[in-house]
């Protein structure tokens, strides 16, 4: 399964979100440090849901990474517009 898809079932299970936008941005990073050829080590992801409206920022992020788990290890960088 790809890394994306993984990411987006993931997060759908977690939070049930409204919005959910996995973009894989490896291409802008091809050559860079953390790229390792796979084509999906950088994404950016964007996700609303009900679950985070009582959180703070920092809280946010924390569930997101920890929804994700350990494809925090297969995965360089993670952008994350989290609301």
């Amino acid at each position: 399964m790809a890394v994306k898809d993984e990411i987006e079932d993931r997060l759908t299970a977690a939070f049930h979100p409204s919005v959910l936008e996995v973009v894989n941005e490896s291409h802008r990073h091809a050559g860079h440090a953390g790229d390792d050829g796979s084509g999906e080590s950088h994404f950016h992801i964007t996700i609303r849901a009900e679950a985070f409206r009582e959180m703070t920022r920092v809280a946010r992020h924390r569930a997101v990474q920890a929804a994700l788990g350990d494809l925090n290890q297969r995965v360089h960088a993670i952008g994350l517009d989290v609301g």
